[in-house]
């Protein structure tokens, strides 16, 4: 005989796997969802149906919604209850979450983030072979995203910095530069952030005193990480807008205000926040405050986004698309 919290896990297990519809006349609590007798449950776990009764009572005062199905036969069925209890999986279901976490798909609010934190709370308690398992198909698994896809992230380090947010706990990584250069960094981390095909680590700078944006690709985790901090004030309530400051705006020596004579709605749609922050200024349009390396390069972007627009500044860019114009027409013939 299972001993009794051995056989409340088993009791559980059995509960959670009878998922599916009711045959013909087993339709029970759960909207025909089937459920388990007491002699059922008596007989796989080699128990009396008197201990079945007492082990369910047991999981209710745990927190699991056993529901008691009335009919001809009567039976038990977990239901769903106002907060969710730990759940138990098996191999397969394991290794289809946690795959599932993985190719979560970037774009749609609030997934991206909570899928990591999903996926290293999973990874955290999953045996090696299973852990093997995944990290083999994520390996010789291509999406066909073309060439619209992100740079490639080691999930391992999405979900170590993941950790470290939650455990506030400093990290240590090289981080290569938009150049090419590698450096050293020592962070006390914030969030991740993500767009529409790239990670970014917010994080306060040790060494420079001052909060940074860190795209995650370029972060190669040197461990051993720590000691643990005490949370900062934040550098913005919108993080999402902060970042997309930083790395759209502010990391450019060129900058410039359009006029979009397009809705905020309806510019997001072909202007990534990446490239750009959006302001609107009515129903038909709004502005784009954006930046580039380049005078030329930003005219370039501006045209790009595929809109009619009003420079507001800097002054030298429209001289710049009056050079590509006269270029064009000369061009065009």
């Amino acid at each position: 005989m299972l001993e009794t919290s051995a056989r409340l896990l088993r009791l559980l297990s059995l509960l959670q796997t009878h998922g599916g519809l009711a045959p013909p006349g087993r339709s029970g609590a759960g909207g025909g969802r089937r459920s388990w007798s007491g002699a059922e449950l008596a007989e796989r776990l080699g128990v009396t149906p008197r201990t079945v009764r007492r082990d369910v009572d047991r999981l209710r005062e745990l927190g699991y919604p056993v529901h008691s199905v009335s009919g001809t036969a009567g039976g038990y069925q977990l239901g769903a209850g106002a907060e969710l209890p730990p759940l138990l999986l098996d191999d397969e279901e394991a290794v289809a979450v946690a795959l599932g976490l993985r190719m979560a798909p970037v774009g749609i609010e609030g997934v991206e983030e909570s899928s990591v934190r999903a996926l290293a709370k999973l990874e955290q308690v999953l045996p090696d072979r299973l852990r093997r398992r995944v990290s083999t198909l994520n390996a010789y698994t291509v999406p066909m995203t073309g060439n619209h896809a992100g740079p490639a992230i080691d999930p391992h380090v999405l979900t170590e910095l993941a950790h470290a947010c939650r455990d506030r706990q400093r990290v240590r990584f090289a981080y290569r530069a938009h150049d090419g250069e590698v450096s050293r960094r020592s962070v006390e981390p914030l969030r991740l952030v993500c767009s529409r095909a790239r990670w970014y680590l917010v994080a306060w700078d040790l060494d420079r005193t001052d909060w940074r944006t860190f795209r995650a690709d370029r972060i190669t985790p040197k461990p051993p990480h720590g000691p643990r901090f005490d949370p900062r004030e934040p550098p913005a309530d919108d993080l999402g807008g902060y970042v997309s400051e930083r790395v759209s705006i502010a990391a450019y020596a060129q900058r410039a205000t359009v006029l979009l004579k397009v809705s905020a709605e309806r510019a997001a749609e072909h202007i990534s926040p990446t490239a750009g922050v959006l302001e609107a200024v009515d129903e038909e349009s709004c502005l784009l405050h954006t930046g580039a390396h380049t005078l030329d390069v930003l005219a370039v972007h501006v045209l790009l986004a595929g809109f009619d627009f009003e420079v507001r500044e800097p002054p030298e860019l429209r001289g710049h698309l009056k050079t590509m114009r006269d270029r064009l027409d000369r061009a065009l013939g």
